[in-house]
C-alpha cells in the first residue's frame, strides 16, 4: 500500500468516525471537535489525491473543508457571541 493510500483511508476513517459518532450522539453536531475532524479528513484525502487526480473527488473535498472550516468559524463565534433567546 502507498503512502497516499494510507493517508486517503485515514482521512475516510476520520470522516466516516467522525459522522458516526455524530450519529451515535456523542458529539455535538455545533461543536468545535466536529468541524476539526471534518478538516483533518478532508485534508487527507486532498493530499492522497495529488498522486492520483481525481477533480471531482477533489472538489467534494475542497467544499467538505470548506464548509467545515465555515462551521468552526460559526462555533467559535457563536461561543463568544451568544445569540439572545
Amino acid at each position: 500500500m502507498s503512502v497516499p493510500d494510507v493517508l486517503g483511508l485515514i482521512g475516510s476513517a476520520i470522516v466516516i468516525v467522525a459522522y458516526f459518532v455524530l450519529a451515535q450522539g456523542r458529539l455535538a453536531a455545533d461543536g468545535w471537535q466536529y468541524y476539526v475532524s471534518n478538516i483533518v479528513g478532508a485534508g487527507l484525502i486532498f493530499l492522497s489525491l495529488l498522486w492520483a487526480w481525481n477533480l471531482p473527488a477533489a472538489v467534494v473535498e475542497i467544499f467538505w473543508a470548506a464548509i467545515s472550516a465555515y462551521g468552526l468559524l460559526r462555533a467559535a463565534l457563536l461561543r463568544f457571541h451568544p445569540r439572545p433567546r
